[in-house]
């Protein structure tokens, strides 16, 4: 576990196992952290992961311009990370926001990446997945302790079965911290005005930032019942690229956990063409 400060003097939290292997950088989603990809710490023993956490998330630092809450500043973050570890050529992991991350970086530096798997995410969202997400971002935990969360957690995320109670603590538990006031969220309630900003101005065409990866190792991973990531915009995913590896997830919503043994499969095979 190391920090390291961003060219614009912000401080990011992030861990490395540091090993020989080929180094992934793993990418969260819009409001999680690097704790996001314990579930397959010891999993990927061919991977050197890399996971950081977001400025403004985790135990990175929080920022005053929450315009530099950006896909742009966080894509120019993780290529700083980068630096700092002196590590050239590195393929991503990105879950959510991650996957539009990996495609941003891949417009800023594509000779510098070896691969990318991108977790429940694409060139298009899904208007119902979007709104799902600002009925919560930025707003207060409505549970008091981890314990009631955890409880209500299983009716809260649509889309998921088989998921045992032990997991969604584990959720919960990363996501929020306790407090004798109640609980509160683990990155900054400036996030939300962050993206409402965002909204406002016109979307880029994504699809070439995703055609852009013809050229090296993709693979492609999908929740069942995501509400993010349609099964048509998947299927063109897997027509755009027709070398990616792509697997969908039973039992799960935005986003699979990545230890369900389908998607560990997946990325095993995808490390593999990495090496």
């Amino acid at each position: 576990m190391a920090n390291f400060q961003t060219s614009d003097g912000v401080t990011l939290f992030y861990t490395d196992d540091a090993t020989n292997a080929v180094p992934v950088l793993c990418l969260s989603g819009l409001t999680r952290n690097s704790t996001d990809f314990s579930y397959i710490d010891g999993l990927l023993p061919d991977a050197r992961l890399i996971k950081m956490d977001y400025r403004g998330r985790g135990k990175s630092d929080w920022v005053a311009d929450f315009t530099t809450y950006s896909v742009a500043r966080e894509a120019q973050d993780a290529l700083e990370l980068m630096d700092h570890l002196g590590i050239e050529k590195f393929a991503i992991l990105g879950t959510s926001r991650g996957g539009l991350i990996a495609m941003t970086l891949g417009a800023m530096c594509m000779d510098r990446i070896l691969g990318v798997a991108m977790n429940d995410i694409g060139p298009e969202l899904d208007a119902q997945g979007l709104a799902a997400i600002m009925v919560f971002l930025g707003r207060a935990p409505v549970w008091k302790t981890y314990a009631e969360a955890a409880a209500a957690r299983s009716g809260v995320m649509a889309g998921f079965a088989n998921v045992p109670d032990s997991r969604w603590r584990e959720e919960v538990e990363k996501q929020h911290h306790q407090t004798p006031q109640g609980l509160i969220n683990t990155y900054d309630p400036k996030l939300r005005d962050a993206v409402e900003a965002s909204s406002l101005q016109a979307i880029p065409d994504l699809w070439p930032f995703f055609t852009a990866f013809a050229h090296v190792p993709v693979a492609l991973i999908r929740g069942a019942n995501s509400d993010l990531l349609s099964t048509e915009s998947f299927a063109r995913m897997q027509r755009e690229l027709p070398d990616a590896l792509a697997v969908t997830v039973a039992d799960r919503g935005h986003i699979p956990f990545l230890d369900e043994p389908e998607a560990l499969a997946t990325l095993r095979a995808w490390i593999a063409r990495l090496a």
